[in-house]
């Protein structure tokens, strides 16, 4: 079906677009813990320093919802990498693996349609 030249540079391409859909996976995953962080921190910080709640209460808002937001960006780009896995198949590379060997159940993703409604 394919030759072999087509395959090998199939193969190195698909390695490339790997490479750059994890290193995107762990940096979505790393905005998500530091924000989080960053937002779990705020409501602590305005205590220590004798505050009124009202202060930097629309800060604390921006910051939840860059959490919400990143957190739907996760789902994207895992929705990403199973079509990417899908045209890796449709490419000839099926039995080309290019994970970093973590399994995957490649389930329908859960939108948080309850929190999006909020």
């Amino acid at each position: 079906m394919f030759n072999r030249d087509t395959i090998l540079k199939r193969r190195a391409v698909a390695q490339d677009v790997a490479d750059r859909l994890f290193a995107a996976e762990q940096a979505i995953d790393a905005a998500i813990a530091k924000t989080a962080e960053l937002t779990g921190y705020m409501p602590t910080a305005r205590v220590e320093a004798g505050l009124a709640c009202e202060v930097g209460q629309e800060a604390l808002e921006y910051a939840a919802e860059s959490f919400s937001t990143l957190v739907r960006a996760r789902a994207q780009i895992i929705a990403s990498h199973r079509e990417l896995n899908t045209a890796k198949d449709q490419i000839g590379l099926r039995t080309v693996s290019f994970g970093g060997g973590v399994g995957k159940p490649f389930e329908q993703v859960r939108h948080l349609t309850e929190v999006a409604a909020a």
